[in-house]
């Protein structure tokens, strides 16, 4: 099943971001590779600047998980997890409808 995780950063997560993002980018290219992550990336705090300048207000991933349990543990391994990037997150149910595969 398909689950929507949605990420809400700290405040000034940036630093902490950079420190692991190749860490984390490998880790998500893994799972992509084995068909997992439908759609994953970040939101910029502010709308057409370069976000590694200005800052990130969270992310999304969009991945295919056995249970909204293994979900939030797959989340938990993640680097910028461990490197405290993330405030909150909440891990939803869901169904893509368009574009239709």
């Amino acid at each position: 099943m398909l689950y929507a995780i949605w990420i809400e950063d700290v405040a000034d997560s940036l630093p902490r971001r950079l420190k692991v993002r190749e860490a984390h980018l490998n880790r998500l290219r893994g799972f992509v590779t084995e068909g997992k992550v439908k759609m994953a990336g970040p939101f910029p705090r502010v709308a057409g600047e370069d976000p590694t300048k200005t800052g990130f207000a969270g992310g999304l991933i969009v991945a295919d998980f056995d249970s909204a349990e293994a979900a939030e543990q797959w989340l938990k391994e993640d680097p910028y997890y461990a490197e405290g990037v993330f405030k909150n997150y909440w891990i939803q149910p869901y169904i893509k409808v368009l574009p239709a595969d």
